[in-house]
């Protein structure tokens, strides 16, 4: 790697096999996010940027290479300090929500530090601060089914900032929204300007791209500016 940032990936290759032929989906991929950039991946269907994500995230292996987040390697952790490393430096948002229904926003914005052993009335302070900062001070006690598709993924991105991570790992956040809707969810990530938190955004949505501080195309397993 050259210089080092808060996610690092260093010759980052992923194999896979229909048993018949390996087919090669990263091919010593190089990538270094620095402190605070916001930066999107963008590329065809298929390219592999969905498996880039999981890789940056520790939530597969790669064939060969290593990724490194906040300066340690996730292959040289343990399955659970991998897992404990992931809750405090990095946060997710997927295409779906992935909310529980049982859960209100300001539980499921909480939970994360809860599970990294925070206390209730800080855990939910953070996540009651993020929620407001994202316009939905008015949704704090609402569960999932009385939230709109946009308001689901704005508690989304709460719930990975919950934890002030190095870096959050976004796939495809507006995937799933009609196009007012991406925009507002879109204008509420503008807010977030001011932490010093990492956004990589895997996505095809020109939106998203055009917001970004930097963009990269992915393209035969390798990464190359736009």
């Amino acid at each position: 790697m050259s210089e080092s940032g808060v996610l690092d990936a260093s010759q980052l290759t992923k194999i896979y096999s229909d048993g018949r032929r390996d087919i090669t989906v990263l091919d010593g991929l190089e990538l270094t996010v620095r402190d605070g950039e916001w930066l999107a991946i963008v590329g065809a269907s298929g390219a592999g940027k969905s498996t880039l994500l999981n890789l940056l995230g520790g939530l597969d292996i790669p064939s060969a290479g290593q990724v490194a987040v906040a300066g340690r390697a996730l292959s040289d952790m343990s399955e659970s300090e991998r897992s404990q490393w992931r809750n405090q430096r990095l946060g997710f948002v997927f295409q779906m929500h992935h909310l529980l229904p049982e859960f209100s926003a300001l539980e499921s914005v909480a939970m994360p530090a809860r599970i990294g052993g925070v206390s209730k009335r800080e855990a939910e302070a953070r996540a009651q601060a993020l929620l407001e900062q994202l316009g939905l001070s008015d949704r704090l006690l609402h569960r999932p089914a009385a939230l709109s598709g946009g308001e689901r993924q704005r508690v989304a991105i709460a719930r990975a900032l919950v934890n002030e991570p190095a870096c959050v790992l976004m796939d495809e956040p507006t995937g799933n929204l009609d196009p007012d809707t991406a925009e507002q969810v879109l204008g509420a990530m503008d807010a977030l300007r001011e932490r010093d938190t990492a956004f990589v955004v895997v996505t095809h949505d020109p939106q998203i791209a055009a917001r970004m501080d930097r963009q990269l195309t992915l393209a035969s397993g390798r990464l190359a500016p736009r």
